[in-house]
């Protein structure tokens, strides 16, 4: 067991990301719930964050064997983050000798700064867990035509892959993506990501008659405009949570067309199982998605989910048995939203079938079993 051997566990996480980041967002107490569970049969767990010191201010969100270890001090020129963070990701491993040289294992979040973790299983002899949440190149071919920064993202993820001890990925469809395209020793581990079913789930609210809800980032990938047309015309009320570059534009496309929207830009993780009850349709109109952390805790809400037909939603959502799937343009989504608020039944079914697929598939309980499971091996 873990837990007689005393094992430390680093994770190292994702490029540019910090416990104040997760802050910000409203998700830091769904973060650190795994890392919290996983402390209790480990003697020490570290994060390393993209944090500056201020990121101790997070420790209380945190069980008392987690240490926050921040950049260090020389790399806080806030003018110049963005070098300073990739040179800090190139040289965590030697800066921080006394923590990790007796760690057996380090872990990272995403591939993005996976290399720290890499070189400090070369310097350091520990085993390499490699955890991503999606495949950062095919999220980068999606958002760019850089064509040079592709391949460059290919070239770390083939050497990256090819390094690790063992792979988490949380859909079917990255690991037959990286057995296709990179050629690796090591298992990969499919483990959804989780819900907690006891903060989301049914609750007795009172419901906003006609309303929808949507919740992520507001960037093109959401495919947010095609969502607002979908419903000009229309006497549906609208909730948009979330933070990003097009939040001006969508608030101005919304006067424009008169549509009933409402624009909240961030709501702690803790705070959503009741403003999710309190709607009748969870939609996600996404272009390209990892796994969906926000449409399982939805459907975790027993909640009628519209999901667009792309990889990562189609895994989840099964069309007309736990949710509804529709295509990316505006005319499909129109009508998929109008069939479901139509029909009463369909709703209650989908919603009871939603709250089972978690259940049966995405619980945290889970989650924490198979990678448990997975360090003792």
């Amino acid at each position: 067991m873990l837990k007689e051997c005393m094992k430390k566990l680093a994770l190292i996480f994702t490029m540019d990301v910090s416990l104040k980041t997760w802050y910000g967002k409203g998700m830091i107490s769904r973060e650190v719930k795994l890392y919290n569970s996983l402390s209790k049969h480990f003697d020490k767990i570290y994060f390393f964050t993209y944090g500056y010191r201020d990121d101790l201010e997070y420790s209380s969100f945190l069980e008392h064997k987690i240490d926050i270890i921040p950049m260090p001090l020389f790399f806080s020129i806030r003018k110049l983050r963005k070098i300073m963070v990739i040179i800090y990701s190139f040289l965590l491993p030697l800066l921080h000798i006394k923590k990790l040289k007796d760690i057996e294992f380090i872990k990272t979040n995403q591939m993005k700064g996976a290399w720290a973790a890499l070189f400090a299983k070369k310097i350091f002899k520990c085993k390499f867990i490699l955890r991503t949440g999606y495949t950062w190149s095919k999220f980068y071919e999606n958002e760019s035509k850089n064509y040079l920064k592709v391949k460059l993202i290919k070239l770390i993820e083939s050497i990256c892959y090819k390094n690790a001890d063992e792979v988490i990925v949380s859909s079917n469809f990255d690991r037959d993506y990286i057995k296709t395209n990179y050629k690796i020793n090591c298992e990969i581990n499919v483990i959804p990501n989780y819900v907690d079913v006891e903060r989301f789930r049914k609750l007795k609210v009172q419901k906003i008659k006609n309303s929808i809800i949507f919740i992520g980032r507001l960037e093109n990938q959401k495919n947010l405009f095609n969502l607002l047309k979908a419903i000009v015309g229309l006497n549906y009320k609208l909730t948009i949570i979330g933070e990003g570059s097009l939040l001006k534009a969508l608030m101005e496309y919304a006067t424009t067309y008169s549509i009933n929207v409402k624009f909240i830009q961030r709501v702690p993780n803790e705070e959503l199982p009741v403003l999710l009850n309190k709607h009748e349709i969870f939609i996600l109109p996404s272009l390209y998605e990892g796994t969906p952390k926000v449409l399982l805790e939805a459907m975790a809400c027993g909640m009628s989910v519209i999901g667009t037909n792309v990889v990562g939603i189609n895994e989840i959502i099964i069309d007309k048995f736990n949710g509804l799937l529709c295509e990316t343009d505006p005319v499909s989504i129109h009508n998929t939203i109008i069939n479901l608020v139509k029909n009463g039944d369909l709703k209650k079914k989908l919603g009871n079938n939603a709250r089972d697929t978690i259940i049966q598939n995405f619980t945290f309980e889970s989650y924490l079993g198979e990678e448990l499971e997975l360090y003792k091996n």
